[in-house]
C-alpha cells in the first residue's frame, strides 16, 4: 500500500505552468461559485455541456426522485422507466427515418458507436469491408482513439498517430470555397465508394477546430453524393444539438435526414454524464439475426445509467415546445450589438467567436494562456481554442452577465 497521498491530475491542463486550480462549492444559473464566495461566469457552458444553466430545479428535482428509487442496472436485457421516457421524447424531436436509440456514456463514445455502426452494417449485410471513413479538416470528434482517427490530425493526438486508423480528409469549406470541399469528396467517392463505409461531419460549425462556420447547402451537397454512392452519412451533434446554433439540432437549417446522429453534452441540459446514437431501421435490422455474432458489441457498465436518463427525460420536458431558443434568439441579439467591436468576430446561434490576432491557429499559442487568465482574473470563465476567443453561455444568462463578458473581452482586446 502506498504511503502518499493520490493527487489529482486535470484534463487538458498543463500542470507544469503551476497556475491555480479553483475549487468550486456551488453553482447556480450561469454562475461558478468559489469557495471565498467569487462568482465566477460561466462563459463556455462548462465545456459546451451545460445549456440550461447550472442546477436547474426542475432537472435536479427528477434526479433526486430517480437516484431513491434505481441507480444502476444492467441494460443487456433490462429496460427501465426513464429509458423509455427519453427514447419516446426525442423522438418528437428527430426525423422519422431514425428509429433506434443506443445509449452510452459521452461524447466520444456515441461518435465511435456510430461509426462501428456504419462499418458494421455492411459487413452483417453484405459482407462487405467498408472500412473506410471520411472526415473534414480541422475536425474534432473526441478522445477514444476512434474518435481522434476521424479527428483532424493535431497536438491533440499527435504522440498516437501510429495508432491511429487511417481517415480520408476533405476540406474545410470555406466560406467561398464551398465547392471545393464538394468536389473533394466527390473525388474520392468516384475512386473509393466501394471502401467507404460513412462520412462523419460536425454541422454547421467546427468547434475545437477553432469555432469554424460553414453553410448548410455544404451538407446538404455533401448528403446527396453519399446517398448517391451508398455510404453513411453521420452527423456529430454532440455540441450542436440541443439548440448551439439557434435551431434545436444543426440539422434543422439543412433539407437532410442523417442516417446516423450522435448527441451527448446538451442531451442533460448539461448535468450528467450521457450519450446516445440514434439510427435508421435499416443499420438496425443488418444486426438482427439468430446469429449472435451479428449482434452489436458495443457497450459499458453504465450504459443507459437511470439517474442520468432522469435528467435527459426532464431536459427533454423543458424543450416541449423549444422554449430555451427563445433565450438562444435573445443570446444571438445582444450578440448582434457587438459584431463590430471585434476583428472578424461571427455568430451563429448561442455562439460568438473572433480570433485575438491575425496567426494561424494554434492551440497551445501563449495568448489562449494570457486570455484565460485574464478572463478568470475579472471573474468570467472563457477558454480560447489557440487564438480564437469564445462565448458558448448556458441559455439562462442576465444581460447584465453578458455585458460583462463583453466589457471583459473589450479591455482585453484593446490591452
Amino acid at each position: 500500500m502506498q504511503d502518499k497521498t493520490l493527487k489529482i491530475w486535470h484534463p487538458f491542463w498543463q500542470h507544469g505552468n503551476n497556475q491555480e486550480i479553483i475549487n468550486i462549492k456551488e453553482t447556480k444559473d450561469e454562475f461558478l461559485i468559489t469557495n471565498d464566495n467569487r462568482k465566477i461566469i460561466d462563459g463556455i457552458s462548462s465545456w459546451w455541456v451545460n445549456t440550461l444553466g447550472h442546477n436547474n430545479p426542475y432537472i435536479m428535482q427528477n434526479v433526486k426522485k430517480q437516484a431513491d428509487i434505481m441507480q444502476q442496472i444492467i441494460f443487456a436485457g433490462f429496460c427501465h422507466k426513464p429509458a423509455i421516457e427519453v427514447t419516446d421524447k426525442l423522438s418528437k424531436f428527430l426525423p422519422d427515418n431514425l428509429s433506434y436509440i443506443f445509449f452510452s456514456d459521452s461524447g466520444s463514445i456515441c461518435v465511435e458507436v456510430g461509426l462501428k455502426m456504419a462499418v458494421g452494417y455492411y459487413y452483417n449485410k453484405f459482407n462487405k469491408n467498408k472500412s473506410k471513413i471520411v472526415a473534414m479538416e480541422h475536425s474534432y470528434h473526441g478522445d477514444t482513439f476512434g474518435g481522434m482517427s476521424s479527428g483532424a490530425p493535431s497536438v491533440f493526438n499527435l504522440p498516437y498517430k501510429n495508432m491511429l486508423f487511417d481517415v480520408l480528409r476533405i476540406p474545410y469549406p470555406k466560406d467561398g470555397e464551398e465547392q471545393k470541399t464538394i468536389e473533394c469528396y466527390h473525388k474520392l467517392l468516384k475512386n473509393s465508394s466501394n471502401e467507404i463505409g460513412a462520412i462523419v461531419i460536425e454541422p454547421l460549425v467546427l468547434g475545437s477546430g477553432g469555432m469554424l462556420f460553414y453553410k448548410p447547402c455544404v451538407i446538404d451537397e455533401l448528403y446527396r453524393l453519399s446517398k448517391e454512392y451508398d455510404v453513411m452519412f453521420v452527423l456529430d451533434e454532440v455540441m450542436t444539438g440541443f439548440g448551439r446554433t439557434g435551431t434545436m439540432f444543426a440539422f434543422e437549417q439543412t433539407n437532410i435526414k442523417p442516417d446516423i446522429i450522435c448527441l451527448s453534452k446538451g442531451l442533460t441540459g448539461g448535468t450528467l454524464p450521457l450519450a446516445a446514437t440514434v439510427c435508421t431501421d435499416e443499420i438496425y435490422e443488418a444486426y438482427y439475426s439468430n446469429d449472435k455474432s451479428k449482434m452489436f458489441f458495443h457497450s459499458s457498465s453504465y450504459t443507459a445509467n437511470p439517474v442520468c436518463l432522469m435528467a435527459a427525460s426532464a431536459n427533454l420536458d423543458l424543450w416541449e415546445n423549444k422554449a430555451p431558443l427563445n433565450d438562444v434568439k435573445r443570446i444571438n441579439s445582444f450578440y448582434k450589438t457587438k459584431l463590430n467591436e471585434f476583428k472578424n468576430a461571427r455568430i451563429l446561434g448561442d455562439i460568438f467567436a473572433f480570433e485575438a490576432d491575425n496567426s494561424d491557429n494554434n492551440y497551445v499559442s501563449d495568448i489562449a494562456n494570457k486570455a484565460y487568465n485574464y478572463f478568470l482574473k475579472n471573474d468570467v470563465l472563457l477558454r480560447p481554442l489557440g487564438n480564437t476567443i469564445y462565448v458558448m453561455p448556458p441559455y439562462c444568462i442576465s444581460e447584465e452577465s453578458l455585458n460583462k463578458i463583453f466589457t471583459v473581452l473589450g479591455k482585453f482586446s484593446n490591452s
